[in-house]
């Protein structure tokens, strides 16, 4: 296997000090131009999660709750629903997935991701990481010098500083993590949510 970028080894090492983000309070209310959306983005209510294609909580709540989720709210423009990536999880897969999924183009965002979490298991059990990234690169349209710029060393500092910032300024300790109207799910570390307790949320959130 041909190894990832050494930048993106180094740069995201520094998420073995998120457990001292403690201290910062959640501002993470406001939906900006860098967000990743689906849905109605003039609705009341808007759901942002804090994930990691390297979190295995949050594949299993991509494949177990996010369709039915997403045909209830996002599909009929219920809610705006934000997706911001978080380093958790093997740090050079959270880190190198962002990248791809990124560079994939807006359009190609939620394929890449949803790609990401199926090839999840299959990348722990070969971690042949580059290799599966792209075989997902090129069903995406990308070639393989396009992904490999994508993957450069400065390319990968950038989105670990730029991840890890959105991280402390938003206190995510922990993956899944989802806010509702600003309104944080179960608790500082967050968590796996149901669809009816997801469900409760919003409608508390409509009135």
């Amino acid at each position: 296997m041909r190894p990832l970028t050494r930048r993106i080894l180094t740069a995201v090492a520094l998420t073995a000090s998120l457990g001292a983000l403690a201290a910062c309070g959640p501002k993470g209310g406001k939906v900006t131009a860098e967000d990743m959306t689906l849905g109605n983005p003039n609705a009341k209510v808007t759901v942002i999660e804090y994930a990691s294609v390297a979190c295995p909580h949050c594949a299993s709540w991509n494949a177990e709750v996010f369709p039915a989720f997403k045909a209830k709210y996002i599909d009929t423009g219920k809610i705006n629903y934000v997706y911001r990536e978080a380093l958790t999880g093997e740090p050079r897969l959270a880190n190198a997935g962002a990248m791809l999924a990124r560079c994939a183009g807006k359009d190609k965002y939620f394929q890449v991701t949803e790609a990401l979490y199926r090839a999840q298991r299959n990348i722990f059990t070969s971690g042949d990481i580059r290799g599966e990234l792209l075989t997902i690169a090129q069903a995406a349209g990308m070639n393989e010098a396009q992904f490999t710029a994508c993957l450069s060393d400065d390319n990968a500092a950038k989105s670990a500083e730029r991840i890890e910032k959105m991280m402390k300024d938003n206190n995510v300790q922990g993956t899944p993590t989802f806010v509702v109207n600003g309104k944080r799910l179960g608790g500082e570390d967050g968590g796996e949510q149901t669809l009816a307790q997801l469900d409760a949320a919003i409608a508390d959130a409509s009135k």
